[in-house]
């Protein structure tokens, strides 16, 4: 395909995913399909829907590949009808395992629960402003990589919808785009418009297994082996492949930062051996180098203001991000040994990987891999250090590599193979057409097996896209909601007493799903792992400790705590939302009796422990929000204590 139809393809491919996915979602939006943990309805109308892609896909690619066979032209109106099913054909998949199975909850896949409600607070941070700001931390810039969160709030703000609301749906528009570029992008590097939609329709489903909880991981998961093959031809003398290379690997610094660094060090590897070995020449250093340069300056978009606030000096401290070895992560990936369909696919691919090695594509699949293996044995040695490389993230990368080089080697094998090693002689036209038939009734019927199981397999995150409470106090499952139903009083509360926007005013709460919802600003991050180092979490952790012991010792009074809170380096809370009963508070109060005080929970980490994570419950002393002389308003919302400052006195 020439470079001017490669980029119009990609082009069409992305935009038409992302609108034929939005649509597919209003469409949905509009029905009144049950729950999907509590009837069967949803996975029988998916199904039903995987099936319809997947037949309309190989009886189109069937009739494809049988002209090629004739070695007579395509008639043209098939011709569009097959580029558009194929171009499509991922997006479309998207919404029948996942999309038709979420369309009764507002809430994306694991709800709003433990990182998704970190995610979550990014996007509604992003939908508030077009600023790269930080997600938590009020006048910090983003540490986060924030791409794919700002375009996330840029849809929100054009569908008038809050930034938690958008997650759901630019999740799924992300995933069709990212999934339906695929196409023309492996057209391009194998030459064949049938190998490319069944790559595309692979690394879908695997990625949709094994990340789609983690949307902007996902996407960028999806181009790693395209990227590894066009690394090769870029470092050799490809334009088209350098600047594509330019392109992914800025877009993968902005979004996720973990497969760039993979994909950055395959293609060094690449580019050392090419160098040294095969073209003896510097020329794949200098265009490495290009590559480098052109990546950074799209990176640097989102990330020079993070960049240029360590510059000025600012400090940095407590962010452990890399903290996290959970039990994935003291295992090395094996999907050749899963016994599945792409566990199969998988398996074939490691051999091809081996016997291909001649090819140079091929060839620079097999670095790739070592490279992700490598980083994954890595990741387990650096535990000895206090830190790991996160390496269990490596097995969506790992596993679509290997389910790629399982469809070029089943593709290569139907091409090459049983002709050259099996049946050296003629086969006649009819024999031809059988071999073709059932080649492509074989993948049709594992494809189908494994797809229709990807509902079952992210059965539990959906169910918690339903069982938990939305940011409108709701329950997709129609059961009653926890105590989210109340974040709307609380945050009336808040703006009718503090008279400012809802991103100028600091609060302090361990309500993580308060900030989920709502783009107030806290005074501290849940925990450290998502925290800005910029934040300096581990000091603000001291700070907090201190306030909370002073409140009973010598800052018990409001004039005293408000004193003490005001001499902090940042901008003090404004507002504590606590689980607490303030009735309780003043009975004992006028009983005479000692308070066991307000809880916040702060969060510590304990890596290298699983869960690395501890809550330690600090108490304060009520009698510094509602003693003599309170500048606080204290009302109880719920299960809430709501305590704010009102700058109105």
């Amino acid at each position: 395909m020439s470079t001017p139809r490669t980029v119009v393809g990609i082009i069409a491919a992305a935009l038409g995913g992302a609108v034929f996915t939005l649509g597919c979602w209003f469409a949905l939006k509009t029905t009144h399909l049950p729950a999907f943990g509590p009837s069967n309805v949803t996975k029988a109308v998916g199904t039903f829907g995987t099936v319809l892609v997947l037949l309309t896909v190989a009886g189109l690619t069937l009739l494809w590949v049988l002209d090629e066979k004739k070695q007579q032209p395509h008639p043209r109106w098939r011709t569009w009808i097959t580029y558009v099913v194929s171009y499509l054909s991922p997006a479309a998949l998207i919404v029948t395992t996942l999309a038709i199975h979420l369309a009764a909850t507002r809430l994306y896949l694991d709800g709003i629960t433990v990182d998704q409600g970190f995610r979550t607070q990014f996007m509604t941070r992003m939908a508030d402003g077009w600023g790269l700001s930080d997600m938590n931390y009020i006048d910090m810039p983003t540490f986060y990589p924030a791409m794919w969160f700002w375009f996330g709030g840029r849809l929100a703000n054009l569908l008038g919808i809050p930034g938690w609301e958008v997650f759901q749906p630019w999740a799924l528009i992300s995933l069709a785009a990212a999934g339906s570029t695929l196409v023309p992008v492996w057209q391009r590097l194998v030459g064949s418009l049938p190998v490319a939609t069944a790559i595309a329709l692979v690394s879908t489903c695997v990625t949709l297994v094994m990340s789609a909880e983690e949307p902007y991981a996902a996407i960028i998961s999806l181009g790693v082996p395209a990227a590894v093959v066009a690394a090769r031809r870029a470092l050799v003398g490809r334009n088209m492949a350098m600047v594509g290379l330019i392109v992914y690997l800025g877009c993968s610094a902005s979004s996720y930062t973990l497969y760039t660094a993979v994909v950055a060090l395959s293609t060094m590897v690449i580019a050392a051996l090419f160098s040294g070995v095969v073209l003896k020449s510097i020329t794949p250093i200098i265009r490495l180098v290009i590559i480098g340069v052109g990546s950074m300056a799209i990176a640097a978009i989102w990330w020079a203001p993070y960049f240029l606030a360590i510059l000025q000096g600012r400090p940095v401290s407590g962010a452990t991000a890399s903290h996290y070895l959970p039990l994935e992560g003291t295992r090395v990936p094996l999907p050749m040994l899963a016994p599945s369909v792409i566990g199969l696919l998988c398996l074939i691919g490691l051999v091809y990987l081996i016997v291909r090695s001649s090819n140079y594509d091929v060839r620079m699949l097999g670095v790739a891999l070592l490279v992700f293996y490598g980083w994954v044995a890595l990741s387990m040695v650096f535990t000895l250090i206090g830190s790991t490389l996160l390496g269990f993230r490596m097995d969506v990368v790992i596993a679509t590599t290997l389910a790629t080089a399982g469809v070029l080697g089943v593709a290569e094998l139907r091409i090459y193979a049983i002709h050259q090693w099996l049946f050296p002689q003629e086969f006649d036209v009819k024999t031809s057409r059988m071999i073709t038939c059932v080649f492509l009734a074989i993948l049709m019927v594992g494809g189908l097996s494994y797809a229709q199981n990807i509902p079952n397999q992210n059965a539990d995150p959906i169910e918690r896209a339903y069982s938990d409470t939305d940011g409108y106090g709701e329950r997709a499952d129609r059961y009653p909601p926890d105590s989210t139903q109340y974040y709307k009083q609380v945050a009336e509360f808040i703006d009718k007493h503090m008279g400012l926007q809802r991103n100028e005013t600091v609060v302090l709460t361990d309500e993580l799903n308060f900030m989920s919802y709502y783009p107030y600003r806290g005074f501290q991050a849940f925990t450290s792992h998502y925290a800005n180092p910029l934040g300096e979490f581990d000091v603000r952790n001291q700070t907090i400790t201190e306030w909370a012991l002073g409140s009973w010792e010598n800052a018990n009074t409001p004039e005293k705590f408000l004193a003490k809170m005001l001499e902090a380096k940042w901008r003090a809370p404004q507002a504590f939302v606590f689980r607490a009963d303030l009735e309780s508070y003043k009975q004992d109060k006028a009983a005479g009796k000692d308070s066991s005080g307000w809880v916040y929970d702060l969060a510590e980490d304990i890596y290298p422990n699983n869960p690395n994570v501890r809550f330690h419950g600090l108490r304060f002393n009520p009698e510094v929000f509602v003693g003599d002389g309170t500048e606080w308003e204290v009302k109880q919302i719920g299960p809430f204590v709501v305590a704010v400052r009102s700058f109105a006195r």
